[in-house]
C-alpha cells in the first residue's frame, strides 16, 4: 500500500498485498512513535510506527518525517542529557520499552485488519467530485443510491496501483455492470492520470481530488491504494488498505450484495 488512517468504524478491514504509498502532498498515515539511539545521545523519530499490511510490508513514512535532534531546553533534550554518558544502560532500557510499545501498536493495527467481515457498518460520506478529464462533469456517490458500490482511491504515481488498477478494471468488465465502481484519483496530474486509466483499461467512472480535500480526509486513508466496499445503504462493510486481490474483490462484492438483500 502507498501511506495516506483507518476510518473510525467497526467495519472489517483487510490489508492488501502492496505497501501503502503516501500521497505527494504529505498526507500522513503512519502512527505511533519510536526511538533510535546513537551513542550517548538519543534521536527521536516521529511517526515511526506505520500501519502494517497483513503481508508484513510496512507503509512508507510520509515526507518530512526525518529525525530531529532534540534541543537542550526541550523535555526530550533534558532527558537525553540525563541519560547521556554514564547512564547508557538506562538509555538502552528506555529504548527497549519504547520499541516494545511500537511493536504492540503495530500488532494491534494488524489484528484489527484481520477481523471478521460481518461487523457493524459505518455510513460512507457522500461526495460529489470533478470527473477526471471532464471539468464540467461531477461524479457523486448519491447518484448510485440504493446500489452497492466499490470506491477505490488510487493515483498514477502510486506503485502498488500499477498492478491493482488493471485488476480492478478487468474485474469490473467481467461483471458486466452488475457491480458499481467509482475510482478516485488522488493528488495527480490530469494528463498522467488519464494516460494511466486508459492504459489500465478502466471503464468505470473516475473522479479526482487533492489529498488535502474533504473526501480523502473523511475516508481517513492510511495510504494508497485503498478500497471501500459499500452496501446498498452506502455503509462501509469492508476496507482493503493496499493493493486489493482478486479474492478480496470477490468476497467483498459477495458481502455487499448479500447486505443489499
Amino acid at each position: 500500500m502507498t501511506a495516506t488512517g483507518e476510518p473510525g468504524s467497526g467495519a472489517a478491514e483487510a490489508h492488501g498485498n502492496g505497501a501503502a504509498e503516501t500521497p505527494k502532498n504529505g498526507a500522513a498515515a503512519a502512527r505511533g512513535g519510536g526511538a533510535e539511539t546513537h551513542g550517548a545521545g538519543a534521536k527521536t523519530h516521529g511517526n515511526a510506527a506505520a500501519e502494517t499490511p497483513t503481508n508484513g510490508a510496512a507503509a512508507e513514512l510520509p515526507a518530512g518525517s526525518a529525525a530531529a535532534e532534540p534541543s537542550a531546553g526541550s523535555a526530550a533534550g533534558r532527558l537525553t542529557q540525563r541519560l547521556g554518558g554514564p547512564g547508557r544502560a538506562r538509555l538502552a532500557a528506555l529504548t527497549a520499552v519504547v520499541a516494545g510499545i511500537v511493536v504492540i501498536v503495530a500488532l494491534s493495527f494488524t489484528s484489527a485488519g484481520a477481523g471478521p467481515e460481518h461487523t457493524p457498518a459505518t455510513p460512507a460520506k457522500n461526495f460529489s467530485l470533478q470527473a477526471l478529464g471532464h471539468p464540467g462533469q461531477q461524479i457523486s456517490l448519491n447518484s448510485l443510491a440504493g446500489q452497492p458500490v466499490i470506491v477505490n482511491f488510487f493515483a498514477s504515481w502510486c506503485t502498488p496501483c500499477r498492478k491493482e488498477t488493471p485488476l480492478l478494471a478487468k474485474f469490473f468488465r467481467a461483471r458486466h455492470g452488475s457491480v458499481a465502481v467509482i475510482g478516485i484519483d488522488v493528488s495527480d496530474q490530469a494528463a498522467a492520470a488519464l494516460a494511466f486509466v486508459h492504459r489500465s483499461g478502466v471503464t468505470y467512472p473516475v473522479a479526482t481530488e487533492p489529498a488535502s480535500d474533504s473526501t480523502v480526509i473523511a475516508y481517513d486513508l492510511p495510504g494508497l491504494p485503498a478500497t471501500f466496499f459499500l452496501d446498498a445503504h452506502h455503509r462501509i462493510v469492508k476496507r482493503v488498505y493496499g493493493a486489493v486481490t482478486q479474492a478480496e474483490l470477490t468476497s467483498g462484492t459477495a458481502l455487499i450484495n448479500q447486505r443489499a438483500k
